[in-house]
């Protein structure tokens, strides 16, 4: 058994269960490079799609009833739209430069409402159409990519939603697009007994994770809770770009 390999998944499973718990899986996207470090991107992200979907459970059941229904109605069946668009268009979109178009939005879209709005109030909400684009690109996004995250945030930092609320949207939203994805990728051979057993080993760690984040949600107040998204938005579109240029470069 590779310890080192088991060790990284471990920390990966940890920290995203403390970002899915508590900040919406904001710095989430850390799971499939870190693995990475010990072997291939594909069986990195093959691993954690079984973790991410028992942690949405876990997620949905911590902030359970505290969702905007409107934004479920609004958001969840353009996103399922983005995965079917994601699973039979895989293999026309270069998952390197999808990468870099996600991550200019998301520093575009931070460093054009940070400033100016501070983080104390909301920025306009975007337009229904609007908000179904950029909730089909989110799912298109977490299907080819696993950066569903931006685009969702840009959609979801703009509709005026409590902390909690923001959360537990987002994790139900979510808790669909990975469930739906588990169809495609199964089709594509990216999931098998073993690495679904696999996953299961690491249920005790999403679980402590999940805890742990929603413990530190409720311990932030909801302007330093949206400036520490805005933060993870920016840095998340910064690694995007970074990860999508280095495989180009």
């Amino acid at each position: 058994m590779d310890w080192l390999l088991i060790s990284l998944i471990a920390i990966a499973v940890f920290i995203t269960g403390i970002s899915k718990g508590g900040f919406s899986g904001a710095f989430g996207i850390m799971a499939v490079p870190l693995i990475s470090l010990q072997t291939s991107p594909i069986f990195a992200a093959a691993i954690m799609l079984p973790i991410l979907c028992i942690m949405d459970i876990f997620a949905v059941q911590k902030f359970w009833g505290k969702w905007s229904n409107e934004q479920l109605i609004k958001c969840i069946p353009a996103a399922i739209v983005g995965v079917i668009i994601g699973g039979l268009t895989a293999s026309w979109f270069s998952s390197e430069w999808l990468k870099i178009m996600v991550g200019i939005i998301a520093v575009g879209f931070v460093l054009n409402s940070w400033p100016r709005k501070n983080c104390t109030t909301q920025p306009k909400p975007l337009s229904t159409i609007a908000g179904k684009l950029w909730c089909a690109l989110g799912g298109l996004t977490s299907f080819i990519a696993h950066a569903g995250g931006p685009p969702m945030s840009v959609y979801l930092l703009r509709a005026n939603l409590h902390k909690t609320q923001y959360v537990a949207t987002a994790a139900v939203i979510f808790t669909a697009i990975n469930y739906v994805k588990l169809i495609p990728y199964s089709m594509l051979g990216q999931l098998n007994t073993s690495n679904i057993l696999l996953s299961l080993c690491f249920t005790p760690i999403a679980y402590l994770g999940v805890q742990l984040g929603a413990w530190l949600h409720y311990k932030i107040s909801t302007a330093l809770f949206f400036k520490f998204m805005y933060g993870f938005l920016f840095l998340t579109g910064i690694k995007l770009i970074w990860d999508g240029a280095s495989a180009i470069i």
